[in-house]
């Protein structure tokens, strides 16, 4: 893959201060505003010594890095009445103790005891005279208006610890950040949408500030059927997406077939509960497909992808050529489609030469354990709100007003689509389905942010 990324100036700004500098950073800002694109920049250009780590295997797999339980070796469950440092071993303590920066993605599902647990085991490793974070650098990406923490049910195991130990569940509410300052950034140009009043009302729901003449202006626009039987159709839950899904592949005519994935090395085990993949991926000839990974099959002479679709593009499929090898077209081109590689990795310590010191220094470096290999595909006439994140669509039809069940979730939802031209609707959006968490606007209003005019 190509390190080239081009950035904006505001991104370009924030890559220097965070590398020139040594605080920690929180990284927010609305869909579409280039967060992931500026986090896989920073990570292929820094000359620290950084490990990347995500809560869940997909949102690792997807930054090229490990879960933060893996990297760490945390056990499962509640951290904070557990005896972590009897988890460093070697391999962990050498890997701590190298560190320059930790980069954490999607930090908004990341518990507050986890947070404390990362800050526990880096002191451990690093010598706890070094204070917070064993003096690791920690740079956070993520977006608390869109995805919260897992909640804790009163029936749940560390139910109890957290109600009697922490203001709440989320990530900025850990007791570290009582001894070190945490500044937010928010990037502010947005790359999706670029309708003035769209942009509006989808920051009033992002924030809880919307009116409902609002809400009034976004049902007028889709209140209406779209032409395209295909447009994709984002729901909150997953039994209605794939009844969805399964309804319209069996009223698609032709023979399906079953792709299976493979683990070329390493164990299947290694992937989890959550592989990136389906496992067992049914198609047919005509059947509408999203691509879940972007183009790692195109590679010129130099190495470096020309893409030819990115996660989310949407497509068909027009011939089944083998067990693992697809046609799929996509607008007015139809693409060559063979298995992707996912890869779990942990990283591990090892030496290289510093040309400009002219001594040899240890560096982390990524170590493949396992690869999932599968079709870049899944079914796409229906898809949940939640594995749309990330996702930009030229139109959308959106199942969901009224039955918004989550902090978050209409704004996810929402903003998925670059216009309201491209917004339709099957029930109007309700002042009762944007909820924002207490705890957000919070942290939100309080969180010390840097003189924009001075950093941009």
């Amino acid at each position: 893959m190509s390190n080239e990324i081009q950035l904006s100036k505001e991104q370009l700004a924030l890559f220097d201060f965070i590398e020139h500098e040594h605080d920690h950073i929180f990284v927010t800002g609305r869909a579409g505003t280039g967060k992931s694109t500026l986090l896989n920049h920073f990570v292929n250009n820094t000359k620290k010594n950084v490990a990347v780590v995500a809560p869940t295997g997909v949102a690792a797999y997807n930054v090229g890095g490990q879960t933060i339980h893996s990297f760490f070796g945390f056990p499962l469950g509640v951290l904070g009445n557990q005896p972590i440092h009897k988890h460093l071993y070697g391999r962990v303590r050498d890997a701590l103790r190298s560190l320059d920066i930790l980069v954490i993605d999607e930090v908004s599902m990341v518990n507050a005891d986890l947070m404390d647990a990362m800050d526990t085991m880096l002191r451990a490793a690093r010598g706890k005279t070094k204070g917070p974070f064993g003096g690791v650098q920690v740079v956070m990406f993520g977006d608390p208006y869109q995805l919260p923490p897992v909640p804790l049910r009163p029936t749940d195991d560390g139910y109890e610890f957290f109600k009697e130990h922490y203001r709440s569940l989320w990530f900025f509410d850990a007791k570290v950040w009582s001894e070190t300052k945490l500044l937010r950034y928010e990037l502010h140009e947005n790359f999706r949408q670029h309708d003035d009043k769209f942009i509006e009302i989808l920051n009033a729901i992002r924030d809880g500030s919307v009116t409902q003449e609002m809400l009034d202006t976004l049902n007028a626009a889709g209140n209406r059927y779209p032409e395209n039987p295909d447009v994709i159709r984002l729901s909150g839950v997953n039994h209605k997406v794939n009844a969805h899904n399964a309804k319209r592949l069996a009223n698609t005519p032709g023979e399906a077939k079953i792709f299976e994935a493979n683990v070329s090395v390493g164990e299947m085990k290694a992937f989890g509960q959550t592989p990136p993949a389906d496992v067992n991926l049914e198609l047919k000839v005509g059947a509408q497909v999203m691509f879940i990974k972007n183009d790692d099959q195109n590679a010129s002479k130099d190495g470096v992808f020309n893409r030819r679709w990115v996660n989310g593009t949407i497509g068909h499929i027009t011939k089944i050529v083998s067990h693992n090898h697809v046609k799929v077209e996509v607008g007015d081109e139809e693409f060559d489609v063979h298995q992707s590689t996912w890869e779990k990795i942990r990283y591990q310590l090892d030496e290289e030469f510093d040309e400009a010191t002219q001594r040899v220094k240890e560096v982390l470096v990524p170590e493949t354990l396992a690869e999932f290999r599968q079709l870049p595909l899944r079914l796409a006439w229906s898809v949940t709100v939640h594995k749309s994140q990330g996702m930009t669509y030229d139109e959308v039809v959106i199942e969901l007003g009224g039955n918004a069940f989550s902090a978050g979730q209409t704004y996810v939802a929402l903003s998925r689509v670059r216009s309201l031209e491209g917004l339709y609707l099957t029930a109007p959006i309700a002042l009762s389905d944007v909820m924002i968490d207490d705890h957000v606007q919070r942290f939100m209003s309080e969180a010390p942010s840097p003189d924009y005019d001075g950093l941009f």
